[in-house]
């Protein structure tokens, strides 16, 4: 490769890794912020929208995205998914309602559902497989921070800045990105001429958003047994028959079966599902744990969270290498043990644990997850051709989305009444504590430094033993899609990432320069 042609892919590449980093981190970056936004948009009623509007549309999207780049080509949906992502972030910091919010964050998510998984079939397409490995693990290193840096960015820019700018920053970066992309990328014009499978399309983005909302509103907005939530699980199910049955006719389907029935492909995103599962969890309530048992700030409990993302960071480079060294089922089996490990440490924290302490068990678990955002991208696009890869790695991303929601949602509800349980058996009764949950609001955001100082000690110690049992009993939960995804792993077969020997002639994708 010469030189000029070296410069120009570190463009590409730097590019596609700003592109999966405004998209990942948009997924977690509203949640520490949201307490302000309300306060000052109000209707904290639908707060729910706002996070649900961007994860369905970025959820149904991929899929649809992905295949319309095997049809039509990477760059243009590329460019596509940056311009509807840009367009959004900038109508997202001048909303003036929750309602318009939800809508701009709908925007946001259409452009976000093309944004990651095409960025890493372009990674595919355009490095030559000795050098697949290590960029892998870079850009499984980027999403991973990405995600795991949302909450941080977020918690640091409303505290210090506005709410508003956790939308504008996406602009510079999305901008270069975008630049980076249109003058660097020159991608092949020959493209396989298929059908769009309209039906598979819109059944399932209308599963997606029947499931998403089902899971969002029920519990709080309206009960589970309501008819409503009733009724949005009921659709989302009949949608999703009705999607597989379209899938079996469509001369082209979104999501090909053929592919389920390649073991590597459909044992890594099952396994990719039960890892988003495990991660979210992980990301999301130990910042609630700094902040309501240790009485941390928003910002420390982000910062807590490094020791998280620098294990992710560094195993997913890691497992790319060992990728190129062994099988990908070798490093997942050894990704999977020890997030196992990570989860059952992490289930025994209690007030008394020392921040140290929970330094190392988040290292080990971080290290745990940080394999899968490499090598289970690598793996789901093995022996895919150009044609295909774009589905490969967009049903990846989608599936292991849906498992951070799922997961999300039902780790949920378990913190939440292992909370009510504790709170009845602490204040012996549901009356007195009804009456410290009235009292306190949302636990998240009473039990800041500032409010501490004004419930009494008693109280507040009971509240915190309460919370901490609650997260550590839903910690032990965790080991549930853990040990799923060790089961998962262990069918991925022999498969390892070739490389050419001496004197042949590297892979060329189609889609490359």
């Amino acid at each position: 490769m010469s030189a000029s042609q070296s410069n120009k892919l570190g463009i590409v590449l730097a590019g596609l890794m700003l592109g999966i980093f405004v998209a990942a981190i948009d997924n977690t970056i509203v949640g520490t912020a949201m307490a302000t936004i309300v306060s000052e948009l109000g209707d904290y009623d639908k707060i729910v929208w706002v996070t649900s509007a961007y994860l369905v549309t970025e959820m149904a999207g991929m899929p649809i995205f992905g295949k319309l780049s095997d049809m039509y080509g990477r760059k243009r949906f590329f460019i596509f998914g940056m311009i509807m992502f840009l367009l959004g972030s900038v109508l997202c910091g001048t909303a003036t309602s929750i309602t318009e919010l939800s809508i701009y964050r709908a925007i946001q998510g259409i452009g976000g559902g093309a944004l990651v998984p095409i960025a890493f079939t372009i990674l595919f397409d355009v490095i030559p497989v000795e050098k697949r490995g290590g960029m892998s693990g870079i850009f499984g290193a980027v999403f991973g921070t990405s995600s795991l840096a949302g909450p941080l960015l977020g918690a640091y820019i409303t505290d210090h800045v506005h709410w508003r700018w956790i939308f504008y920053i996406n602009l510079p970066l999305g901008l270069v990105a975008l630049a980076l992309i249109v003058f660097g990328y020159k991608e092949s014009r020959v493209h396989l001429k298929q059908r769009i499978d309209w039906w598979g399309a819109s059944t399932l983005v209308g599963a997606v958003v029947g499931l998403m909302f089902a899971l969002e509103l029920g519990g709080g907005t309206y009960a589970w047994d309501s008819a409503q939530i009733v009724s949005l699980f009921a659709a989302a199910f009949v949608l999703f028959a009705v999607f597989l049955y379209a899938e079996t006719k469509a001369a082209d389907p979104i999501i090909s079966y053929g592919m389920f029935r390649q073991r590597l492909f459909a044992s890594s995103t099952v396994a990719g599902l039960f890892y988003g599962a495990a991660f979210i969890t992980f990301a999301m309530y130990i910042p609630i744990f700094v902040q309501g048992v240790n009485g941390g700030s928003a910002t420390n409990s982000g910062l807590i969270l490094l020791p998280l993302t620098l294990g992710s960071v560094v195993s997913s480079q890691i497992g790319a290498f060992l990728a190129m060294k062994t099988s990908y089922r070798n490093v997942m089996i050894l990704s999977a043990v020890i997030l196992v490990i990570g989860a059952a440490l992490l289930s025994t924290i209690t007030p008394d644990t020392s921040k140290a302490t929970l330094v190392w068990y988040m290292i080990v678990t971080g290290v745990g997850v940080g394999f899968s955002f490499s090598v289970l991208g690598m793996a789901s696009m093995h022996g895919f051709g150009a044609n295909q890869r774009g589905s490969a790695s967009s049903t990846m991303s989608f599936v292991r989305s849906l498992g951070m929601t799922v997961g999300l949602t039902v780790f949920g509800i378990m913190q939440r009444n292992s909370l009510a349980d504790k709170m009845k058996e602490a204040f012996d009764g549901a009356d007195n504590a009804q009456g410290a949950g009235a009292a306190l609001g949302d636990i998240r955001q009473s039990l800041t430094p500032e409010n501490r100082a004004n419930i009494p000690e008693e109280t507040l110690h009971k509240i915190v033993e309460a919370l901490s049992s609650s997260i550590s009993h839903m910690f032990l939960w965790s080991l549930v899609p853990a040990g799923l995804a060790l089961a998962a792993v262990f069918f991925m077969g022999r498969s390892k990432l070739e490389i050419p020997g001496k004197g042949e002639k590297p892979e060329i994708a189609a889609g490359g320069h």
